[in-house]
C-alpha cells in the first residue's frame, strides 16, 4: 500500500506537500520514546507518535520511513511542518487516537514491526 491510499483509506491529512505519496508503506508502528524508534525503527515503516518536535523528522528520515501519522489532532509547529516538506517526509494527521490508527492500519493489511 503507498501513502497515498493510506491516506485515503484512513482519511489522513497530509501537512507536508511536497513529500512522496507513492512510497511503499510496508509495516506499521507506534511509540513516543525517540530511543526505542530508532532502534525498531525501518524503512517503509508508518510511524504513529504524539511527538510533534524537529528530532521526529530526524529519526524519519534517517530511518527513511514511509510517514509519520500524528494522531487526536495534535497540532504540529509550522517549522517542523516545514522541515519534514523540506526532508521529503510525509507528515500526516488524524483526529483519531494512536489506538485507533492501529486498529484500522491492521484492517487494511498493514503488517506490525516484528521485535528485534
Amino acid at each position: 500500500m503507498t501513502v497515498k491510499e493510506l491516506m485515503e483509506q484512513m482519511d489522513l491529512k497530509l501537512l507536508t506537500p511536497q513529500a512522496d505519496l507513492s512510497a511503499q508503506v510496508s509495516v506499521g508502528y507506534t511509540c513516543d520514546l525517540l530511543s526505542w524508534v530508532m532502534s525498531h525503527g525501518a524503512q517503509g515503516m508508518a510511524w504513529i507518535t504524539v511527538q510533534t518536535h524537529m528530532n521526529v523528522v530526524a529519526v524519519a528520515s534517517l530511518l527513511e520511513m514511509s510517514c509519520v501519522i500524528i494522531p487526536e489532532g495534535i497540532q504540529v509547529p509550522d517549522d517542523v511542518a516545514a522541515k519534514a516538506d523540506e526532508e521529503g517526509v510525509a507528515l500526516l494527521s488524524s483526529e483519531c487516537t494512536a489506538y485507533e490508527l492501529c486498529g484500522r492500519m491492521r484492517e487494511l493489511g498493514v503488517a506490525h514491526s516484528k521485535r528485534q
